[in-house]
């Protein structure tokens, strides 16, 4: 099972507490963060720093949006290791002396295979170590029904909803989450992760081998704020929209409307800001 927390010790400063006790010294739980090579064919296509947990999901989702893998057919071979199991290659450890996680893919031959990364991925970017970045529409994204609607109150409730399976960030403070909920509100995945996009790619790759893609019928559920690599994840997935905590950036909510998705954000108590798709959300006045 994968670790996803440690414990260090921290010196807690609290004005609330008596002289003499506003210092306390004491374990702390904290995220994991460390590398995930990313390996087709014996090359090393992409290092993540991820937070260990669902590992191969997190390949699988990285792929729907880089490769276009849609399907768990499109994985022919998929498996995960660490270097330290292999005598041959126990020189590649990080700068901890710990063998690094690795999952080792096989694409059928229909899939190309996505340019190799030069750097490593951030826990903060999903596409800081690509060397284009490709803003045009995605091709094999599928539009939602044009009679899908949820909600007002649907959507209000689902942040604190996911907040409710944090269950590693009630205990570090420090990890983002992305669910999938239908129309009705039921969340069917959650996933935690140090990184945002790490989190949603998650929930893609836990739809792509249980081939639930399209996920027409569905919204994603962020904790943090909404990028363009967010709604270019959530296109991949085919998801009908969005819903988070904070606000988008712009080009987040160009992508969104270029391709019909709705996208909620601030969402926060009895507030929510409708940044696109405002037509699909009924309330009870509307």
């Amino acid at each position: 099972m994968a670790v996803m927390t440690t414990r260090r010790r921290i010196v807690r400063i609290d004005a609330a507490l008596p002289a003499g006790a506003a210092w306390d010294e004491r374990g702390d739980d904290l995220t994991v963060e460390s590398p995930l090579n990313l390996v087709i064919d014996g090359q090393v296509i992409a290092t993540l720093m991820r937070t260990p947990g669902h590992d191969l999901e997190l390949a699988a989702g990285w792929l729907a949006v880089e490769s276009g893998v849609r399907h768990s057919t499109d994985l022919i071979g998929l498996r995960q290791c660490r270097t330290d199991d292999d005598v041959a290659v126990r020189a590649e450890l990080d700068g901890l002396g710990r063998g690094i996680d690795q999952v080792h893919l096989k694409l059928a031959p229909e899939v190309t295979p996505p340019e190799p990364r030069a750097w490593v991925t951030g826990a903060s970017c999903g596409v800081c170590s690509a060397d284009i970045l490709d803003l045009r529409p995605l091709s094999w994204a599928v539009p939602a029904r044009a009679e899908w609607t949820v909600a007002a109150e649907t959507l209000r409730r689902l942040p604190d909803d996911l907040r409710k399976q944090q269950r590693t960030f009630a205990r570090t403070g420090s990890l983002h989450a992305a669910g999938l909920a239908e129309p009705d509100g039921t969340l069917v995945v959650v996933r935690e992760d140090v990184g945002r996009h790490n989190a949603v790619d998650k929930v893609n790759g836990w739809s792509v081998l249980l081939d639930r893609l399209p996920l027409t019928d569905h919204l994603l559920v962020v904790s943090g704020r909404v990028s363009f690599e967010i709604v270019q994840k959530a296109v991949a997935g085919a998801v009908a929209g969005i819903v988070a905590v904070s606000a988008p950036s712009d080009l987040a909510v160009d992508l969104a409307r270029e391709h019909g998705l709705l996208l909620a954000g601030m969402v926060r108590g009895d507030r929510v800001n409708l940044y696109s798709g405002a037509e699909r959300v009924t309330t009870s006045d509307r």
